[in-house]
């Protein structure tokens, strides 16, 4: 192995790098968490030496404390301004003290350097750092990266290196070197032990990692569980190559929230912070027609797991879609291509073109961010934007402000998927455009993620906040611009207060065009102890100003603002860093310049681009992802090589269309042929669009067989093997025995294909009668009844009578179905789509007048499935011409009994 390979990893002597270990303690107390990590460095050479580390913690972290034993002797750090505290560390090495210095390099990236480390001494460094928990459909998420992963660095190389990272800096990305760890195989692990205490029981998950749970009366230990496959790890020490995740459920979900936080000394003022989660639906009335642009990264990192789910997860959110919406999906890697040059309307067929082109879809490339996001809003200015990824990009700033320039009202909603996503670049596109993130780590149900994350961006809202106190006066709020109240989702306001008392805060704005007005009392203590309020508030006062994009002498003024609230509540901000110097005297006092080590960190996990064949080196190329170490298996570099080669002009390549930027259009890799667009969708794209047309499984460019190999593939398998949708609507099903459906008298059965006995899922038998509501369903069984929804909301039907009854007939059925397992449109995850079917019975029950029975029947069960009391109202005069249901709504009891007779001729 050559020095170059050794670098990051070994010593120059052939020792072991000083890291070795970290250890994450801390406790979730109620409404927030407080959480200390801690890294053990040891020098195992002759001399002194200079570690350095860059590691990741939440980007909504608020650090609030660092520190640093040696030889048995604490020493708390201090914040002072970057450049004070770096001389401060520079001249305590100098001088041949022990010092560590932090600093922020992103919102959730941090570099640790701990000089002068003593030859056999061990050094212990402490980083702690705060939380604000919230709940969410009953459950309390926390998560903690574990590394900092590899980023698309884009842009030529240019400027001076300041940092030791594997990337150079360059015109786009300048920092690359501060953000870009050397990559390598590591000896040193995670160890964790977390306190939990909310004042009752909990049940602890991790879709991420094994555990172990310890009851202690009310509260809840939880220590990680040893990867068994790591033979290098000592105890239960787990890999630091993915985030750990944990998820607390309880019974009662308002448990985990306290509405108002206090904290006020006997002298000075005192904080708030008041916590609101808001329930939205019974305001919603007809929903305002969406346009949403879809944004699929299919980059080469996505090769493991990602695209798959990504492909799963943008099915399921087109489902979310009403007929007279308009969408696109944009898939992007070093260059972009578009489903269609502009927004189409939602229809069943252009519904059914966009899952054959997203089937097609494949991963290649780097993670070109850029243009693709800025495409997508302007194409929906005041819409929404969806956008799936789980890339690490160098650029987050000029794509965060290229975003907002482009946007009028729209807003970002993100899923990060799979492990070490740019958390900080898609919670910034969150917060700034009124969206959300949801982030899909492995091991999680991708579906339930994306439905609750997409039903909340059509969900019901309050914009145009204002708030009012009474009785009680506050100032210098956080955040200063006050975002939308969204159905379901935490809401917290920070503030401060000169004077204790009781009063209350009112919040008033508009749902559409109704007003929404909403007011909490609120209790302001004389004196209270909870000193981390204080520090959060601080935290979101400097975000509001980092955020106000000033320039001139008044960015000057806003940096010394945010310097001095960042030292007096000693917060590390990208102006503030932690120093902590430890005076030493005698032999424990170095001499000399200590050498650096670097500490390397591991590839993530799930990212397949690090664990295959390995290509043929390359020069570094402009942009594309930071250089990995020599020795590395990267094909990324084979990916690279092929972006570089020249492309043919637009038009000498089959439905080459536009190009997405300057420079050559990478080719598709071989056997990797891009998606076909739906053929006859829309005109053809005008240049500057990245609509491309090639061929698929064969066809000519925008005709024939539209749809790839694989998605046909899927369809036969589908209906070879049925499913539950396909055994609702049979005669001869088992879960239901509606012989209308299929125009046939229940004794007959369909004939069905022989297969194998391993692959035979129901047997043919003879039909016995079964109620609905008793017929049992399994949850897998739920997801693809729904994804059988049709883009009007209902589901198609067989059997007698127009297509209207036909399908008003299949939905109430399906809908009968579903309640049973206690799914109405108050459901957290598939809420949205009942409504949907409901919305839609509604508006076809006109059509229903020469089919009594049926109209009945879908009626009764949207009253039944409908939670809103306007939505209720509406189906009660819809049904009055209908003497059957008239004196049952008010009876739910008596009228599912009715439905379910119904349901059964």
């Amino acid at each position: 192995m050559n020095e170059q390979a050794k670098c990051g990893l070994f010593t120059r002597e052939g020792a072991q790098v000083p890291l070795q270990g970290v250890e994450v303690s801390g406790e979730l107390l109620g409404g927030h968490a407080r959480v200390r990590v801690a890294q053990r460095y040891r020098n195992e050479e002759k001399k002194p030496v200079e570690a350095l580390y860059t590691f990741p913690l939440p980007s909504d972290a608020t650090l609030s404390a660092f520190s640093m034993t040696c030889a048995g002797r604490r020493v708390a750090g201090v914040v002072k301004e970057r450049e004070a505290a770096f001389r401060a560390y520079d001249d305590a090495i100098t001088e041949g003290h022990g010092a560590a210095l932090l600093d922020q390099e992103r919102a959730n990236v941090f570099t640790a350097q701990v000089g002068n480390l003593l030859p056999g001494e061990e050094t212990l460094v402490e980083v702690e750092f705060l939380q604000t928990l919230t709940s969410e459909e009953g459950s309390v998420r926390w998560m903690l990266p574990t590394l900092v992963a590899p980023r698309y660095i884009p842009g030529p190389v240019h400027g001076d290196r300041t940092g030791h990272g594997s990337a150079a800096p360059t015109t786009r990305v300048p920092d690359a070197d501060r953000i870009s760890p050397p990559q390598g195989p590591v000896d040193y692990g995670l160890r964790m032990d977390l306190l939990i205490d909310v004042g009752r029981d909990v049940v602890v998950e991790s879709p991420s990692h094994r555990l172990t749970v310890t009851k202690e009366g009310t509260r809840t230990r939880v220590n990680l569980q040893r990867d068994s496959l790591l033979r290098n790890l000592a105890g239960d020490e787990v890999e630091l190559n993915r985030d750990v995740v944990l998820t607390l459920r309880n019974a009662n979900p308002d448990v985990m929230l306290t509405p108002v936080v206090t904290h006020r000394k006997a002298e000075g003022p005192g904080t708030f912070a008041l916590t609101v989660v808001p329930d939205l639906l019974n305001l919603a009335a007809a929903p305002p027609r969406q346009e949403v642009v879809f944004v699929v990264d299919t980059s080469g990192s996505m090769a493991g797991d990602s695209l798959p789910q990504a492909q799963a997860a943008l099915r399921l959110c087109l489902r979310h879609l009403r007929e007279g919406d308009r969408f696109n999906v944009i898939a992007f890697e070093n260059a972009f291509r578009s489903f269609s040059a502009q927004t189409v309307p939602f229809t069943q067929r252009t519904l059914e073109q966009a899952d054959a082109w997203v089937a097609g879809l494949k991963a290649y490339g780097g993670t070109e961010l850029l243009e693709p996001m800025v495409t997508a809003m302007k194409a929906a200015p005041d819409g929404v934007v969806v956008l799936l990824t789980d890339g690490q990009v160098g650029n987050e700033t000029e794509i965060l402000n290229a975003v907002l320039a482009a946007r009028g009202t729209g807003r970002v909603f993100s899923f990060g998927i799979g492990t070490n996503v740019s958390d900080a670049l898609l919670r910034d596109l969150a917060r700034r455009t009124d969206g959300a993130v949801e982030f899909i780590h492995p091991g999680e149900r991708i579906d339930e993620k994306v439905v609750a994350q997409f039903s909340r961006a059509l969900a019901p809202r309050v914009t145009d906040l204002e708030v009012r106190f009474d009785g009680v006066e506050a100032s210098e709020l956080a955040p200063a611009t006050l975002p939308p109240l969204v159905d379901g989702t935490p809401w917290t306001l920070f503030g401060r207060y000169a004077q204790a008392g009781t009063g209350s805060v009112t919040l008033k704005g508009k749902s559409g065009r109704e007003p929404f007005s909403l007011t909490v009392r609120l209790d302001l203590p004389s004196l209270s102890d909870r000193p981390v309020v204080e520090k959060l508030w601080a935290a979101e006062r400097i975000r509001g100003w980092m955020d106000a994009g000033l320039v001139g002498r008044r960015a000057d003024a806003m940096k010394e603002r945010i310097v001095r609230l960042a030292i007096e509540h000693q917060l590390a901000t990208q102006y503030t860093s932690f120093v902590v110097v430890e005076e030493r005297q005698g032999d424990r006092r170095a001499s000399g310049t200590p050498e650096t080590r670097v500490v390397p960190v591991n590839a993530p996990a799930g990212w397949s681009m690090f664990s295959q064949a390995p290509g043929d080196t390359d020069d570094e190329l402009e942009g594309g992802l930071m250089k990995a170490p020599t020795g590395m298996r990267m094909p990324m570099e084979k990916a690279k090589r092929m972006a570089s080669k020249p492309m043919p002009a637009p038009g000498a390549m089959p439905g080459a269309v536009g190009r997405s930027r300057g420079g050559a259009v990478p080719p598709s890799p071989p056997s990797m042929s891009a998606p076909a667009p739906a053929p006859a969708l829309a005109p053809e794209p005008t240049t500057g669009s990245s609509f491309q047309a090639e061929f698929a499984d064969g066809a000519g460019p925008m005709g024939g067989r539209a749809a790839p190999m694989e998605r046909r593939e899927q369809e036969a398998a589908k209906k070879e093997k049925g499913g539950l949708f396909g055994r609702l609507m049979s005669a001869s099903s088992k879960l239901l025995t509606a012989p209308e459906l299929e125009g046939r008298p229940s004794s007959q059965a369909a004939p069905r294909p022989r297969k194998d006995k391993a692959e035979v899922v129901y047997e043919q038998e003879e039909v016995q009668p079964l109620s609905v509501a008793e017929a049992p369903i399994a949850a897998e069984d739920v997801g693809s009844l729904l994804g059988q929804q049709l883009a009007n909301g209902l589901w198609a039907g067989a059997g007698e009578g127009p297509e209207p009854v036909r399908q008003a007939r299949a939905t109430a059925r399906v809908l009968l179905v579903l309640l049973r397992e206690g799914i109405t449109s108050s459901h957290p995850l598939h809420g949205a789509q009942v409504k949907k079917a409901v919305d839609a019975l509604l508006a076809l029950a006109a059509q229903l007048t020469q089919a009594p029975d049926v109209a009945e029947l879908a009626l009764g069960v949207a009253w039944l499935v409908a939670a809103g009391p306007r939505t209720r109202g509406r189906i009660e005069q819809a049904a009055k011409p209908l003497p059957g249901l008239g004196g049952r709504m008010g009876d739910s009891a008596a009228l599912r009994q009715h439905l379910e007779t119904l349901a059964t001729r």
